[in-house]
Parts: C-alpha cells; structure tokens; sequence
C-alpha cells in the first residue's frame, strides 16, 4: 500500500471518528436555534414578576433571610423531626380513623334522628329566656329551692314512702263510695266494733301523731307559736 493510500485511510477514519461529533454540534445549535425565543420569553416574563415586588424585595433582605436560615438549622432539623413524628402518627392513626369516623357519624345521625341537638338547642333558648326574665340573685334563690326539692324528692323515693304512696293512690278503686250512708253517733259506736274500721282508726290516730310535727316545723319556719295559758 502506498503513502498516498495510507494517507487516505487514516483520512477516513477521522472523518468517521468526526461524524458524530459534527451531528451533535449541529444538534446543540438547532436546540440553540429553539430555546432562543424561550429563554427570551421567559427572561422578559421574570423581569415583569419582578417589577412587581422590585419596591418590597432587597438584596439586604435575601442575605439576612440566608443567615438566618443558617443560624436555624437545629430549628429547622427538629422541625423536620417533628413533622415526620407527625407524618407517622397519622399514618398510625388513619386505620382507626377509618373505622371509628364512621361509626361516629352513625351515632350523630342517631342523636339527631331521636332530637337531642333540637332539645339542647331548645334548652338554650329556655335559659336565655330565664336570664331575661330572673336576675342573678333570684337564679341562685331558685337554685337553693331546687336542691332542698331534690332532697325531698330523695326522701320521697325511700322504699316506705313509696309503698305508702302506692298504697294510697290503690285505695279510691277499692272502696264503693254508692253504698255509703250517713251515720250519726251510734252509728259510729257501730262501726268501731268493725275491725277494719279500729284498723283505719289505728292507721289515722298514727297519722295525726305524725301531722303534730308540722307545728313545730311551721314555729321554726315562721313565727314563734303563742304559748297558750
């Protein structure tokens, strides 16, 4: 092979080594070509952002915001600590949520469908209605009535009481009020060798005993009872 051939082999060779080098220049330039217009576009829409907030923005400003930052760097990493204890504490809690959220919504829906939210609504206004019409002082008085009408109704729910009270409320469907007649005295000599009748006789005289207390609670409420001669 001569000089001349070898000259023309290694010729080609660099050509072919060149090629690509060649088409990726002429690639950088077409995407040069390209992005002109855009980087012009976009240079001329940040310096209009820009214009904006040219009066409040200093370099100062940025420069102090940069140290700062700096100087808050633990701050900032517990912050982020922080955020990712957060970060898992829901993802914990969001099965939970899932299944409870419901079941509370059904709860609400319940206490709204029987009124309970109308009840507490109307239980406010009520009471807007009795500061407008009742002053501090009497809220407190009719709260002092209130608690002593709470012990008497304690003292009423005794198992005693009860049975008394039912027994009572019983007595007017077992009697036969058509087939009473009048009695005088000797009737009633009559009648009280009945022993249902000394029974009820018995039952009223305990009764009386028992109404004989309500003078001396009568005397310590209001004035003192006149002794008599």
């Amino acid at each position: 092979m001569t000089n001349q051939e070898l000259i023309l082999e290694r010729l080609d060779r660099i050509e072919a080594q060149i090629a690509p080098v060649v088409q990726t220049a002429k690639n950088l330039v077409e995407l040069k070509d390209d992005l002109t217009p855009l980087s012009k576009q976009a240079i001329q829409l940040v310096i209009k952002e820009l214009e904006d907030v040219e009066s409040s923005f200093q370099l100062e400003d940025l420069l102090l915001m940069i140290k700062r930052m700096f100087r808050s760097v633990t701050n900032i990493t517990f912050t982020l600590e922080q955020l990712e204890n957060i970060i898992d504490f829901v993802t914990t809690l969001e099965p939970l949520l899932r299944s409870s959220v419901p079941q509370i919504i059904s709860y609400l829906d319940d206490i709204e469908q029987r009124g309970v939210f109308r009840i507490i609504n109307a239980t406010l206004g009520v009471r807007a209605k009795i500061a407008e019409a009742y002053s501090p002082e009497d809220i407190e008085e009719i709260g002092d009535g209130l608690v002593a009408l709470l012990g008497l109704a304690k003292k009423i729910t005794s198992p005693q009481t009860i049975a008394f009270l039912e027994n009572i409320a019983e007595l007017p469907a077992k009697l036969d009020f058509s087939a009473s007649k009048e009695v005088g005295p000797f009737g009633l000599l009559r009648a009280s060798s009945n022993k249902e009748v000394k029974e009820g006789l018995g039952v009223l005289i305990e009764l009386t005993k028992g109404l004989g207390n309500l003078k001396s609670v009568a005397g310590a409420g209001g004035a003192p009872a006149e002794s008599s001669n």
